[in-house]
């Protein structure tokens, strides 16, 4: 289970890492509490809520034009 939190821990922190390096920020980033405290589950990676903006930034960092924001 340790073994686990380190790995959650380190792919939260590249993924981090790569999206800042896309112009992203998702504050809210983390490891899912839950799912490491839970033991049987694997752990999962949090993304949290974002502003619309937040959004429309990860959409063209991924290159796909947000819904209604061009044709």
């Amino acid at each position: 289970m340790l073994q686990e939190f380190k790995d959650v821990e380190t792919v939260t922190a590249e993924l981090r890492e790569a999206l800042a390096r896309a112009g992203v920020v998702l504050p809210s980033l983390r490891p899912d509490p839950v799912t490491v405290a839970h033991g049987y589950l694997s752990p999962l990676v949090d993304l949290g809520r974002c502003s619309m903006d937040v959004a429309r930034q990860l959409t063209d960092a991924l290159g796909e034009p947000a819904r209604g924001e061009r044709p």
